[in-house]
C-alpha cells in the first residue's frame, strides 16, 4: 500500500503540462520536447521509488529536474569555449577566431541575400570567386585566383586539373602527413596523378628533377613542410631554381605553401615564413594555401597563379564540389580587406594581436589573476600560481618553435588531480581547456585578452 502511494505522489504528464512551471518550460523548449523529456524523468522516478526512495520527496524535484534535462539537451557540444592550451591555432578548437569585421560580414550574409553569383552591372550571371579575386591579386600580384573550402581541396583540384592521368614529380622529403592521416601521396593518387618520387628523405637537387622529367609530366610539386623540420646534412631546390627548371621543361610548378602567410611574420616577433606574394614572384605557376590558419580567416583553400591553369582549375567539374558558401566568403572578403591597412592589421587581427602578444603582458595578467583563480578553486582543493611557460602557433605552423608566454600552474592533492581538474573544467558551461604538464594543469593565457571570461567561467565550477 506504501508503494502505490508513492508511485501516486508523482503527477501525471498532463499535471506537469498544465501547471505553471511546465507551460513555462513549453513555452521555452515546445511541447514534443517536453512531453518526451517529462515521459523520460517520469520512468526515472519510479524506477527509483521501486528502488526505495521517497515518492513525494521525487515529485517536489520534478519541476526542478525536467528544467534541467532540457537544459541539457538544448545545449550544443559546438559551444565556445577558452582555449588556454598554449596552441593559438588549434585544430581540434576551430584554428583562427575571425575579427570582428569578419563576423560582421558573416552575420550579414547569413540574414540577406546577397549578390553571389548575379553581376549587379549587367544584370546577368556573375561568379562568387570575384568577391575574392581582386584582392588577391592586389595583396600577393597573382595573375589570377581561385577559392576552394580548404587547403587539401586546393592540392586536390591543382592536381587534378594539371596531372590526372601524367606524372606528378615531388621530393621524398616533401611527402608530408597533415592532420587526419590525410597524406600527399593519397591525395595525389585521388587527384589521378602518378607520383614519381625524386631524391631522398633529406637531400634532393636539381639533376633528380631534371632527369625525372619525361614527356608523361604534367606538373612538378613543391610542398612547404610546415608541419615539420629535417635538420643536419640536407639539401633541398628552392623555389626559383625550381621554377626555371619547370618552365625550361614547359611544365608547371605547383607550389603548396600549406599554412600560408600574407606578411612577413619576423616583423610580429615570429620566425619568418616564406610570404604568398614572395612565391608568386619566385615563378611558381600556381600556388596554394589555407584561410584559417596563419591567414586569420574562416576554413578555406586558395589557389593562385597564372590566368590559364585557373581558368581550367574553375572549368574542372570539381570546382562546383568544393566550392564555398556565401557566408565564408564574406567573411574572407572581409578579412583581406583589412591586410590593405598593414599598419592596424595586428590590432584588428586576432590571430596576429594573439601572436604578437608579449610574454611581459601575459606574465602580468598572470601575476593578476592567480589570487583570484586560487581562491575560486580552493573549495575543490587545488591551488593556483603564476608560470612561465611556451605557445606555438598550432595547425602545422612553425611546430619547432615556441613563442614565450605565462599562465596559471593549477595543483591539487594526488598523483590524478591535474586530470581529474581538467575533466572538470571541460565541464563546466563555458569549458576551459588547458593542458597537463609535469604533474599540474596549466592554463596559458596567451590567448585569454579578458580576465573576465576566466572568472566568469570558474564560478560555475
Amino acid at each position: 500500500m506504501a508503494g502505490a502511494q508513492a508511485f501516486r505522489a508523482l503527477p501525471s504528464a498532463d499535471q506537469v503540462l498544465s501547471s505553471e512551471a511546465g507551460r513555462a518550460l513549453v513555452e521555452a523548449h515546445g511541447r514534443t520536447p517536453t512531453l518526451a523529456a517529462l515521459r523520460k524523468r517520469l520512468d526515472a522516478m519510479r524506477a527509483a521509488i521501486r528502488d526505495g526512495e521517497e515518492g513525494a520527496a521525487l515529485a517536489a524535484r520534478l519541476p526542478e529536474l525536467l528544467a534541467a534535462d532540457l537544459a541539457a539537451e538544448a545545449r550544443s557540444d559546438l559551444r565556445p569555449v577558452l582555449n588556454l592550451t598554449g596552441t593559438v591555432l588549434h585544430t581540434n578548437l576551430g584554428r583562427a577566431i575571425l575579427a570582428e569585421e569578419a563576423a560582421k560580414a558573416a552575420l550579414a550574409a547569413m540574414r540577406n541575400p546577397l549578390a553571389l553569383e548575379f553581376d549587379l552591372d549587367s544584370g546577368g550571371r556573375g561568379q562568387r570567386d570575384d568577391h575574392l579575386r581582386g584582392l588577391l591579386r592586389e595583396l600577393t600580384g597573382a595573375e589570377d585566383a581561385a577559392i576552394v573550402n580548404n587547403n587539401a581541396a586546393a592540392v586536390l583540384i591543382a592536381l587534378n586539373t594539371l596531372g590526372q592521368g601524367r606524372e606528378a614529380i615531388v621530393s621524398r622529403g616533401e611527402l608530408i602527413e597533415i592532420g587526419g592521416a590525410f597524406r600527399m601521396p593519397d591525395i595525389m593518387a585521388r587527384a589521378g596523378a602518378k607520383l614519381v618520387e625524386v631524391g631522398t628523405t633529406n637531400r634532393t637537387h636539381p639533376r633528380d628533377y631534371e632527369g625525372a622529367i619525361t614527356p608523361e609530366t604534367g606538373l612538378i610539386l613543391k610542398v612547404h613542410t610546415s608541419n615539420y623540420r629535417i635538420e643536419g646534412f640536407t639539401a633541398e631546390v628552392e623555389a626559383p631554381k625550381l621554377a626555371a627548371i619547370a618552365r625550361k621543361a614547359g611544365i608547371p610548378l605547383l607550389n603548396d605553401l600549406g599554412s600560408g602567410s600574407l606578411v612577413d611574420l619576423s616583423a610580429y616577433g615570429l620566425r619568418r615564413e616564406p610570404t604568398v606574394a614572395e612565391a608568386v614572384a619566385e615563378g611558381a605557376d600556381l600556388v596554394t594555401f589555407s584561410g584559417d590558419k596563419l591567414l586569420g580567416g574562416p576554413q578555406a583553400g586558395f589557389i593562385l597563379g597564372r590566368k590559364d591553369l585557373i581558368r581550367a582549375i574553375n572549368a574542372n567539374p570539381l570546382k562546383r564540389a568544393v566550392r564555398l558558401d556565401k557566408i565564408r566568403i564574406a567573411a574572407l572578403e572581409a578579412t583581406l580587406r583589412l591586410y590593405r591597412d598593414p599598419e592596424r592589421l595586428a590590432e584588428r587581427l586576432p590571430t596576429l594581436r594573439l601572436l604578437a602578444r608579449p610574454q611581459a603582458e601575459i606574465r602580468a595578467q598572470a601575476e593578476r589573476l592567480a589570487p583570484q583563480v586560487g581562491a575560486l578553486l580552493a573549495g575543490l582543493g587545488h591551488e593556483a600560481q603564476a608560470c612561465d611557460c611556451a605557445s606555438q602557433i598550432g595547425s602545422g605552423a612553425l611546430p619547432t618553435d615556441v613563442i614565450p608566454s605565462a599562465g596559471l600552474r593549477l595543483t591539487g592533492e594526488g598523483g590524478d588531480a591535474p586530470d581529474r581538474l581538467a575533466a572538470r573544467l571541460r565541464r563546466l558551461p563555458r569549458p576551459i581547456i588547458g593542458h597537463i604538464h609535469d604533474g599540474a594543469l596549466i592554463l596559458d593565457l596567451r590567448c585569454l585578452e579578458r580576465d573576465a571570461d576566466l572568472l566568469e567561467a570558474l564560478e560555475a565550477s
